[in-house]
């Protein structure tokens, strides 16, 4: 079966994960991961990508973004692979592919999600034991997003900004929320979402994205289309 095409639509927020291959590392030690970073917040402003959250792990990377053009988000992330690809090569002493295929993504209702998935981002660290509070972690969005650190590579999507009407008020209502954390099904949805690549949200949202696509959105029913034959009635 082919590949559907992945999905990219201007104006939406989109979550993208990118894995080593063999789920190798990607990252070796903080020099790499400030290239990474580095990387990551150039090529946002050159391919007008707003970057609402991120998290670099040891093996893959999670970004929270929306695209101000229906290019702008498979440039970017093709621009920061080859680039972040040719420099651990060359700093490593190793060749070929550290990436594992293309970027894995898929596009979120923000409303319903995109607040949820910043903070599925930003607790990825401590899901993987590596830190005890995501405030712990260096290389993440989660430190800028609560007040502590300026990280030029993060724009705040509306969302963010509605959280409060001061800047500590925003900062406290999203740490507040990061504590909270999520139910399983929440981070099931957000993990599926972005492997599978069908857009996440509600009917209602879908149905109306799918007006500006001929890409399908969400999984087809299983099994074979039902076949009509002569004598046979299709079922309702």
């Amino acid at each position: 079966m082919a590949r559907q095409p992945r999905l990219t639509v201007a104006a939406y927020p989109h979550h993208v994960i990118q894995r080593g291959n063999d789920r190798q590392a990607i990252v070796r030690d903080d020099a790499d991961r400030e290239r990474l970073r580095g990387l990551l917040t150039e090529h946002a402003g050159i391919f007008k990508v707003a970057v609402h959250a991120y998290v670099i792990m040891d093996n893959h990377l999670h970004v929270l973004a929306t695209p101000e053009t229906g290019e702008g988000l498979p440039k970017f992330m093709q621009a920061v692979g080859r680039s972040y690809v040719r420099y651990f090569n060359l700093r490593h002493q190793r060749t070929g592919t550290l990436w594992e295929g293309r970027y894995r993504s898929n596009l979120i209702e923000s409303e319903r999600y995109l607040l949820a998935c910043m903070v599925y981002i930003d607790l990825n660290p401590v899901r993987a034991g590596m830190v005890a509070q995501p405030v712990d972690f260096k290389w993440s969005s989660h430190r800028h997003c609560i007040g502590q650190v300026s990280d030029k590579l993060v724009t705040p999507h509306a969302l963010f900004w509605g959280l409060g009407n001061t800047p500590f008020a925003r900062e406290a209502a999203y740490a507040e929320l990061v504590k909270t954390g999520l139910a399983q099904s929440e981070k099931d949805q957000l993990t599926r979402g972005a492997l599978s690549g069908w857009a996440l949200g509600s009917p209602g949202f879908v149905g109306q994205l799918q007006q500006s696509t001929a890409r399908r959105l969400v999984p087809g029913k299983a099994g074979r289309p039902f076949k009509k034959t002569t004598g046979q009635s299709v079922p309702d």
